[in-house]
């Protein structure tokens, strides 16, 4: 329903006419101006900018058609309706090509008919202008959006830029030790991360992460998972003049536990972690509550290894085990993150851990095969990242 709101500007040079519309218009409830010629018309047009404009085509100076173009050019979503002696039909029909928004004949016996054009034109010019506004607000969403987009795009590049360059090469060789990785995230940054390194003359240090969720917020723990390590390597190294303390794995697990708890991130991590001594071919490693366990793999045969553990940040009481493997002259060594899981056969957990050391001997217990194996090169999307990382030695 309109309300008195409604400006509108009646066009007509017959003084009677023109009064009959004015006084009927106005009784309806609209506001109405009125002009008696085109050039006044115009002026009042372009001054007081009506919601719509009512015009007789016998208007002259100037001709009817030059007026209603001219209003349709200053103002392309005023209505115009036109009205039109019976032998000038051909000037209404141009007048609605050129956009008017409706045609009555003269004379207008029921003047009902004009206020349910009035009304139905307004109501259109209405939805006209809602319309858009909503197509404006839509492209300034799609322009913010797009500007919101680029900008995270730039921040994701970056921070794959930086987890990028934390991850150690691959491969990488230590006095005849081998160590390969892949990383496959399920979006641009990965929760999963492996690093390896060594401590010192004779040790070599390992792990493997899995970042509770996915994106940038658990990119982020890989990255303070780097900086815990890398410190605590620092620390062990730090008085070169005295021998260097033992560098137990659950040490280490414990250590990480403390920090994501006091840091109060929402994130724990499962986790391996590993360190070889060349001295005595022994590997001491601790498991965080990870799964699937790392397979071992030698001389044809692949088994999970032992052991079993909590999450890392999660537990404040958490404690972790150190177990110890004597390796033997040729072996290799395959952890997963739990992301591998989705690749395997069967419908339960037990059915799949039972068919991987089937498949990482298959492999023949290398990144290049398990590769083949678990057709890593043909994944699309895929609902959790991937990690592998395969230490190895081929003795003599």
């Amino acid at each position: 329903m309109h309300t008195i709101s409604a400006k509108l500007l009646v066009i007509d040079d017959d003084d009677a006419v023109r009064t009959s519309l004015v006084v009927y218009l106005e009784d309806a409830g609209f506001c109405v101006l009125e002009a008696a010629n085109g050039s006044l018309g115009l002026q009042m047009f372009e001054l007081e900018q009506p919601d719509l404009v009512i015009c007789d085509l016998g208007t002259l100076q100037p001709e009817g058609l030059e007026l209603i173009r001219r209003i349709i050019e200053h103002g392309s979503d005023i209505p115009v309706i036109v009205i039109s002696a019976a032998g000038v039909m051909s000037d209404a029909v141009e007048a609605l090509r050129m956009g008017a928004a409706d045609y009555l004949a003269k004379p207008l016996d029921d003047l009902a008919m004009l206020e349910h054009s009035v009304r139905r034109a307004l109501d259109r010019a209405r939805l006209r202008q809602e319309n858009r506004r909503y197509r404006e607000r839509l492209e300034t969403t799609n322009r913010e959006l797009q500007a919101s987009l680029s900008l995270l795009q730039e921040d994701q590049n970056a921070g794959r830029h930086v987890q990028m360059n934390m991850l150690p090469e691959t491969p990488w060789w230590a006095d005849g030790y081998q160590f390969a990785h892949q990383i496959i995230p399920s979006l641009y940054l990965s929760g999963d991360f492996v690093d390896y390194f060594r401590v010192d003359d004779r040790r070599i240090a390992f792990y493997l992460a899995d970042v509770s969720g996915h994106g940038a917020s658990s990119a982020f723990v890989t990255v303070l998972l780097k900086f815990m390590t890398t410190r605590l390597l620092y620390e062990s190294r730090r008085h070169r003049s005295r021998p260097l303390p033992e560098f137990h794995p659950s040490d280490v697990l414990a250590h990480i536990n403390r920090g994501l708890i006091n840091c109060r991130l929402g994130k724990h991590v499962t986790m391996l972690g590993g360190v070889i001594d060349e001295s005595t071919g022994k590997l001491t490693y601790s498991i965080g509550g990870h799964l699937p366990l790392p397979v071992f793999y030698s001389d044809g045969q692949a088994r999970y290894l032992e052991g079993r553990g909590l999450p890392v940040g999660l537990f404040e009481e958490a404690t972790y085990e150190d177990h110890e493997l004597q390796l033997p002259e040729a072996f290799s060594l395959s952890l997963f993150s739990d992301g591998i899981l989705d690749l395997l056969p069967g419908d339960t957990l037990k059915q799949k851990e039972a068919a991987l050391p089937q498949l990482v001997a298959e492999a023949g217990g290398t990144l290049e095969g398990l590769h083949r194996v678990f057709g890593l090169a043909n994944l699309r999307e895929m609902p959790d990242d991937i990690a592998l990382l395969v230490l190895s030695r081929k003795g003599a």
